[in-house]
């Protein structure tokens, strides 16, 4: 497991501004090594989106001596650096994102006075993606050819002078989007929202790789990794490339939706079909016609492209006598993000809504990684870091700090450590770990790593059946990611499922089930086997492949356990029961594998060695004492594949204290003298190295 950081490294009290991160100390990398540093997310090199030239300064610029005298480097020495202290660094492609920034320049336009925070000084104008097309500023910048040799070419054969204007994403009424939360309301800057379908930005994207790998990057994580779906938020896009894909799209199908007898295909343009019938592709877009076939359309490029700019990366890198490793920005691990996953080395989360206890999530975004190491980070919006922050920085909220990263961990991913990271366009500060929890939270995980492990022997799966339940988190999630708001009227059965078992600490994995659009239908009774128990939370609707695993796996003995709706091709069999959502006693025909009187999440992880790592992770957190309490003489009761004669608790402060459980009923039974923040019951034989 990786322990990444998120580093971003803004300034505390100052606007996190795209795309630009500030410059690198040799002194950050004194603190990435007390935080035992394996990943650096976010990290470097974001200018490629302002322009090329400015990317090259960011790489390798020169850097004054004044700035030397603290310790300035600019991003190829600092990466170098980083290197030196095995520590791997990722540039970063905010692939969405295309500028445009006030600037202030002296007359002869020869030298930059200001640049986005402005003083007054010079002459006035912009600086961004559109003078860098137009090669504005020759005294300033290299030419667009020098990097583009033969020019830039459209998808109609047309030289491009304005890569803004030629690949913005637009609304329906072909406007240009911006992206909306990166742009500080109290800046003059603007930030449109850029198409990757659109082969301009394709082969400019390409361009910023090529920079970024050659000043010595690990590998490419590529942000916004869904584009342009994201800007479905906003109504689009419509762009010209969208409309003529969508249109081959349709072509393509062996059937077309009845609703366009009599269109002609060959000129078809969705944005003005849909207008000409009272749409706008805002208001009720699901429901809007032809919409899940525009939506597929969207799926297969985003997988199409995406891959394109991976494989491109790697290739390269070999040409460079390199390897790489690439990634993306995965954001909540929405169904659409599936395909991608085959196409990068390591899963990068931006959580959607971070609270002080989620569980359920960690398990989900597990399932979806796979065999692929996950470094989640934090998101302001929607959630609960402002009030952390401020809480850490009164000196106060270190436990639920701690929760954070330990929960993570404990339900099988990492959770970065947040090193002056985005805390989005409207509040003016960066979110900085206090150094010392950071530190001791980072050396026991660094310390223990023996102790964790992808596979795990829960008894109970949970499938995520896309296709049920993608619609009615759409609709609970509807908000756009300025808000990240939740609307909790709308009930998602597997939401309630998975939360109801973690607050009865209940072991479990995540079986995802996809639906043939987002990505291919993997389904296989192999999958479920191992498990007592299969819940269907709301699965209403099996693929033959489905219905076909669920029947093997019935066939060998197991039990599913469905709620709500149910699909009419179930197989009828008696293992299969019925149970409330939110019921864990009827969830679970079963029993519980862990049996605690303790307010804990827990998982159970299959060590390399064979010993069983129970995870336990403690929720009981008082305000008024702004700490987890300590539990003392809690008892514990777990079933095992495999019975294991001796016990030892791992508490987070390293100490160990070795138990000896009794067996009942084929349960390994102990009492803890104490349980804190997060606690680690190792089942083993012999001696625990």
């Amino acid at each position: 497991m990786h322990r990444g950081v998120y580093f971003d490294a803004w300034f505390p009290r100052q606007h996190c501004y795209h795309p630009s991160l500030p410059p690198r100390r040799l002194r950050m990398i004194d603190d990435l090594v007390d935080y035992r540093a394996t990943m650096l997310v976010w990290a470097s090199m974001g200018g490629g989106s302002l322009a090329l030239p400015y990317l090259e300064q960011e790489a390798f610029g020169p850097v004054d001596a004044r700035s030397r005298f603290y310790g300035f480097v600019n991003d190829s020495e600092f990466i170098a650096a980083c290197h030196e202290r095995g520590i791997k660094v990722l540039g970063i492609v905010f692939e969405a994102q295309g500028w445009e920034f006030p600037v202030e320049l002296s007359e002869q336009e020869d030298a930059v006075l200001a640049l986005n925070e402005l003083r007054g000084a010079g002459k006035r104008d912009w600086m961004g993606l559109r003078e860098f097309s137009s090669n504005r500023y020759p005294k300033l910048w290299k030419p667009l050819e020098h990097y583009f040799p033969g020019g830039l070419v459209n998808s109609e054969g047309e030289r491009v002078t304005d890569l803004i204007e030629e690949c913005a994403a637009r609304d329906i009424h072909g406007r240009p989007c911006h992206a909306h939360w990166v742009e500080c309301p109290d800046r003059e800057h603007q930030c449109f929202y850029m198409d990757r379908n659109n082969p301009v930005w394709r082969e400019y994207l390409k361009a910023v790789i090529r920079i970024q790998i050659d000043a010595g990057v690990d590998g490419i994580q590529l942000d916004e990794a869904e584009l342009p779906m994201g800007a479905f938020q906003y109504g689009a896009c419509f762009c010209k490339d969208c409309v003529k894909g969508f249109r081959a799209y349709l072509q393509g199908l062996p059937a077309v939706d009845p609703v366009l007898d009599g269109t002609d295909l060959a000129t078809f343009h969705y944005g003005e079909w849909l207008l000409a019938r009272g749409h706008d592709f805002k208001a009720g877009r699901e429901s809007a016609p032809l919409f899940g076939d525009y939506y597929a359309f969207q799926c297969l490029s985003i997988k199409k492209y995406f891959a394109e700019l991976a494989g491109y990366a790697r290739e390269y890198a070999r040409s460079q006598g390199r390897q790489i490793i690439v990634s993306g920005n995965f954001f909540n691990c929405e169904p659409m993000y599936l395909a991608l996953a085959d196409d990068v080395d390591l899963v990068i989360t931006e959580m959607r809504n971070t609270t002080y206890r989620q569980p359920e999530w960690y398990r989900y975004v597990a399932a979806f990684a796979g065999d692929k190491d996950v470094v989640v980070v934090e998101n302001p919006y929607g959630g609960v870091v402002p009030e952390l922050i401020g809480l850490l920085g009164k000196g106060k909220g270190y436990d639920l700090f701690r929760l954070s990263l330990f929960e993570a961990a404990a339900m099988g991913v990492n959770m970065s450590v947040p090193y002056g990271s985005w805390m989005g366009s409207v509040i003016e500060d960066s979110f900085y770990a206090p150094h010392e929890p950071a530190r001791e939270i980072q050396t026991f995980l660094a310390e223990h790593e023996r102790l964790f492990a992808r596979r795990t022997v829960n008894e109970v799966a949970v499938v995520f059946s896309v296709g049920c339940t993608r619609e009615l988190i759409g609709k609970a999630d509807v908000s756009d990611n300025t808000a990240n708001a939740r609307d909790e009227s709308v009930v998602v059965p597997y939401r309630v499922v998975t939360r109801t078992l973690s607050e009865a600490a209940v072991p479990y994995d995540v079986v995802i089930w996809t639906d043939g659009v987002t990505a291919p239908d993997r389904s296989g009774a192999e999958a479920l086997l191992r498990y007592s128990t299969v819940i269907l939370p709301d699965v209403f609707a099996l693929t033959e492949a489905q219905a076909a695993a669920v029947e093997g796996y019935l066939a060998a003995g197991g039990t599913v356990v469905v709620t709500d709706r149910v699909a009419r091709s179930l197989p009828r069999h008696e293992n299969v029961r019925t149970a409330h959502r939110a019921v864990a006693g009827e969830l679970l025909p079963h029993g519980r594998q862990v049996e605690t009187t303790a307010p804990v999440a827990a998982n159970v992880q299959h060590l390399a060695d064979g010993s069983y790592a129970l995870h336990l992770v403690n929720y009981d957190y008082d305000r008024d004492a702004d700490a987890v309490r300590v539990l003392t003489d809690v008892p514990l009761r777990v079933r095992l594949p495999e019975a294991r004669e001796r016990a030892t608790v791992v508490a987070s402060d390293g100490t160990r204290t070795p138990l000896e459980p009794a067996r009942e009923d084929g349960a390994h039974v102990v009492r803890l003298g104490s349980l804190g923040v997060y606690t680690i019951v190792v089942f083993h034989e012999g001696e625990l190295p």
